[in-house]
């Protein structure tokens, strides 16, 4: 799927030892995968959510009407170092631009509506009514963010995905207008960098990621990394990141987006 993130199950997945109301059974379907089924309300605790991905899993559903979820770990992993960014000549050439207004969590459900609307390639998505709910939920308790990318009032690209302790999971991402998606990347990885995270999961590999300078790594390796980057608190949130972008930009007469190229340009 062009503009997402993460987009189809992995052939291998994980149970989690599980919280709260939820009970695991077997899926005959997948290959060590387990289907789990929510009580009313069909939300995942934030609890099970956090703990999935402290633990390497992530939740995916078959359709947008698919009441049940599966529990993923990829035998094979995407990561987008953030010292290895990729940051084209015509991409910096938009970051400076100020093409586009960049805002965190500005609008957090029409980012994850968004993503989930049917595409040209693929009609069908894996952001289930009880993945978006449950999500939802995990922003209003502050762990998970929107990079979004707005055009005259209007949202035209974005991301969104979980943070916790020095880590961001991307989940999926979506496009309007020209590089919005990758746009809105960009500053996310410069705020990572800024607030001192260290892993960016993008979960499955694709050309889009490839181009930007994500990497496949192992199901074992990605584990280490996972739980260097746990070990510690980043030095700020994303958004006070951006607040810091912000402040410097006005203090040096410069727009955020030149100073977020700069930032990446040092090392892309």
């Amino acid at each position: 799927m062009l503009y997402q993130l993460s987009y189809t199950p992995a052939t291998m997945g994980a149970s989690i030892s599980a919280a709260v109301h939820w009970q695991a059974t077997r899926c005959a379907r997948r290959d060590r995968i387990q289907t789990m089924h929510a009580p009313s309300p069909n939300v995942i605790p934030p609890e099970v959510l956090l703990l999935a991905y402290r633990s390497g899993v992530f939740p995916m559903a078959d359709s947008r009407e698919d009441p049940e979820v599966f529990w993923v770990e990829p035998r094979n992993r995407a990561i987008l170092p953030l010292e290895g960014f990729h940051l084209s000549k015509s991409l910096a050439k938009v970051l400076k631009s100020e093409r586009y207004e960049v805002r965190i969590d500005g609008d957090f459900g029409a980012v994850m509506q968004a993503c989930a609307e049917p595409r040209r390639d693929h009609p069908e998505t894996w952001i289930s009514h009880t993945i978006e709910a449950s999500y939802r939920n995990l922003h209003r308790q502050g762990h998970a963010h929107s990079v979004e990318c707005w055009q005259d009032g209007a949202l035209v690209g974005g991301l969104y995905g979980v943070a916790f302790e020095r880590v961001f999971c991307g989940e999926s991402m979506f496009a309007r207008a020209d590089n919005a998606s990758k746009v809105a990347l960009a500053w996310l990885v410069a705020l990572m960098r800024r607030a001192d995270f260290r892993l960016l999961d993008c979960q499955f590999m694709t050309e889009h990621l490839a181009s930007l300078g994500a990497v496949e790594i192992t199901r074992d390796r990605y584990q280490d990394l996972l739980a260097d980057a746990c070990d510690a608190q980043p030095r700020c949130s994303l958004p006070d990141a951006l607040a810091e972008f912000r402040q410097e930009s006005a203090t040096a007469s410069s727009s955020p987006g030149k100073l977020i190229a700069q930032s990446l340009s040092q090392t892309s």
